[in-house]
């Protein structure tokens, strides 16, 4: 029985890929006076390239990209500054975010949320989505202090919305850190299909949030609630 719905945040919840790109694009406009010398789509997909998604922290990707265009050395501080300042203006949710959590929310099931990420940056960005609101508990793993796919933080999730770990559909984008980690603990899967990534081993697979709904309801018409 599914008492608890748990998402991810980037890549489930937030269109990270379509949101970086926006914030790029605005970025080199801002800083066109130290990018001149520089192609803005060459600028971009080099950006994007050390980003990796997510997984590299921007310190190092401003301070590889100053050397790689041979860029004012001393700017990358202030690049990183404007990363963290005007990505959530970028925020870019997908398909059915809004209309999924109120669904859910109507059918009184509490929402969690576990995100990695610097808590001031991922809350900045949850709150430009418009959606912080339909959370009955956030937790960030650098206020947690411990991240995904470590199992406390999926214990305590499951201890902030008082259910078990059992009676939790977890929904991600990583095969590790989400699924992987959330099968290990017991939760009920939901894998939001990734095109860069092959297949995973979710109890559920999806394209759309707009379905979840409708697999609570089948999860728990089988199990009589």
């Amino acid at each position: 029985m599914i008492r608890a719905v748990i998402f991810d945040l980037d890549g489930t919840l937030l269109d990270r890929d379509a949101s970086l790109k926006k914030f790029v694009e605005g970025q080199y406009e801002r800083y066109k006076h130290a990018f001149a010398h520089i192609h803005k789509k060459t600028y971009m997909d080099r950006f994007i390239e050390l980003d990796a998604r997510g997984y590299v922290w921007k310190d190092k990707v401003y301070q590889q990209l100053v050397g790689d265009f041979l860029i004012n050395v001393h700017i990358w501080e202030e690049l990183l500054e404007d990363y963290i300042s005007n990505f959530p203006f970028h925020c870019t949710p997908f398909n059915n975010v809004e209309n999924t959590l109120q669904r859910l929310s109507e059918d009184n099931l509490p929402l969690g949320m576990i995100t990695n990420g610097f808590e001031v940056f991922q809350m900045n960005n949850l709150k430009a989505l418009g959606i912080e609101h339909y959370f009955h508990s956030i937790l960030v793993s650098e206020r947690e202090g411990i991240k995904k796919p470590n199992p406390e933080i999926f214990r305590r999730s499951a201890e902030f919305l008082q259910v078990s770990m059992k009676e939790c559909l977890f929904i991600g984008d990583h095969p590790e850190n989400d699924v992987a980690a959330a099968n290990a603990v017991g939760m009920t899967t939901v894998w939001k299909r990734d095109s860069y990534r092959d297949e995973v081993d979710a109890d559920f697979i999806i394209e759309d949030l707009d379905c979840l709904p409708a697999i609570v309801k089948s999860i728990n018409e089988k199990e009589g609630r």
